[in-house]
């Protein structure tokens, strides 16, 4: 007979199984990878060494690439939030079929893949795209968009969109609107009513939509690969350039070891900044 407390154990037993071997047990080899010596002439070796640590730590090139890849994916995070949350409220509001519609725009660009995506920016994007030819059209002389960052922040915005979108309206939904009319009936201005009513309901939307932005933003390949160039690197490129170019794969595991703990950091200190600004908001 099993036991009533162990039931929950047993439902969440192949979950947690399938964590351990497509997540930890990958996680932990790649770190026990970080650590072997490589030679050049002989690939890797069974020695553990602390040099690639050092090496990206020390080296002012891998600084300038880390310090890129967080203010890109915190500008996008940031450029998502000012964008998403007003679609969010908006979409709070509307009524059917008008709220279907606008729902499926915004989760459109997940239903392609993100290289179909990502070529198409670079086309809108190119010297002789629909952005420099509407651009000369209404006379105004653009720099050059592709293959910067610009054109890699524009692309990551309307990718990671929805994932913005989607928890900011699961808030609102929890959300009376006869609760703010009540507010505005008593004189409240529609600040005051954002402030204090719908604020406090949207801030665990807007930290869980943000969180899930910057994560994938700062690990995205295939936008920096294709719309930044060779030029251009961010962390994923970088370690895509080490594992199948250089070959070099302990420095390409310390690189993805570091860019995770930094996430981790960033993303747990932003955790603990908003869940404080949300228990005050409730007192």
């Amino acid at each position: 007979m099993i036991k009533p407390r162990s039931v929950p154990w047993f439902l969440c037993a192949p979950a947690l199984v399938l964590f351990v071997v497509m997540v930890l047990v990958p996680l932990f080899l790649t770190v026990i990878l970080s650590f072997h010596v490589f030679d050049h002439n002989t690939g890797i070796k069974n020695e553990l060494t602390l040099a690639h640590y050092i090496e990206v730590l020390s080296d002012s090139y891998y600084f300038e690439i880390f310090w890129r890849t967080i203010w890109i994916s915190a500008l996008t995070t940031l450029l998502c939030l000012l964008i998403g949350a007003p679609q969010a409220y908006i979409l709070s509001r509307m009524r059917s079929p008008w709220k279907s519609i606008l729902l499926l725009i915004i989760i459109a660009p997940l239903l392609v893949s993100v290289v179909v995506r990502a070529f198409g920016w670079s086309i809108l994007l190119g010297p002789s795209g629909l952005v420099s030819l509407f651009a000369d059209f209404l006379g105004i002389k653009l720099s050059r968009i592709l293959y910067t960052e610009k054109a890699v922040v524009i692309a990551l915005v309307h990718i990671m969109m929805p994932f913005m979108v989607i928890p900011i309206w699961t808030s609102l939904q929890k959300l009376d609107p006869s609760v703010q009319d009540a507010a505005l009936s008593l004189s409240a201005t529609p600040f005051t009513t954002f402030r204090r009513i719908v604020l406090p309901q949207i801030l665990p939307g807007m930290l869980s939509g943000s969180l899930i932005v910057f994560g994938l933003s700062a690990s995205s390949f295939a936008i920096p690969g294709l719309l930044g160039g060779r030029k251009l690197k961010m962390v994923a490129t970088v370690v895509y350039d080490e594992y199948l170019y250089a070959l070099n794969w302990p420095l390409g595991a310390t690189i993805a070891i570091i860019l995770l703990i930094a996430n981790l950091a960033i993303m747990l200190s932003y955790n603990r900044v908003i869940e404080r600004k949300y228990r005050r908001a409730l007192g």
